[in-house]
């Protein structure tokens, strides 16, 4: 499986102004520049990206390990927060925070943790950033 996304960057780094644009058509000549990146300008950015891909894979990660446990949830609620810092040699993504809210009727607090810390550990956007970037999970039953 492959997917794909595509980038456009007009000018120089602060005043210029890009699109990203997915295949799938979802995201189409999507505004980006240094303003929605480091300031509040309108538009999207990387790093907002990246936190909607975590958050999304981790919460369908947290489903399919409930699912595993003989449970199912009635709702999955997850927002990631995703850090910029400066590091030696420039920028990193230094953190990441997942919270979620989980409504899983007959589900005991042992079995969710068990579920939330395995979809952490296996949901490969974790993955990706495991090693270099603190990952750090706050989830809750509901």
């Amino acid at each position: 499986m492959e997917r794909s996304a595509s980038a456009v960057w007009h000018g120089n780094l602060k005043e210029g102004k890009g699109t990203i644009s997915t295949n799938s058509g979802v995201l189409k000549e999507t505004q980006y520049s240094f303003s929605t990146r480091f300031e509040n300008g309108v538009g999207t950015n990387p790093e907002e990206l990246i936190a909607a891909a975590h958050a999304g894979c981790f919460t369908m990660a947290l489903s399919a390990q409930l699912g595993e446990a003989g449970l199912t949830p009635e709702s999955l609620e997850t927002t990631a927060k995703v850090s910029l810092g400066k590091v030696e040699g420039g920028f990193a993504i230094t953190k990441i925070v997942l919270t979620t809210i989980a409504k899983v009727p007959g589900a005991s607090k042992e079995a969710f943790d068990t579920a939330a810390a395995n979809a952490k550990a296996g949901c490969p956007i974790s993955r990706l950033f495991k090693g270099n970037t603190e990952i750090e999970l706050d989830a809750k039953l509901a």
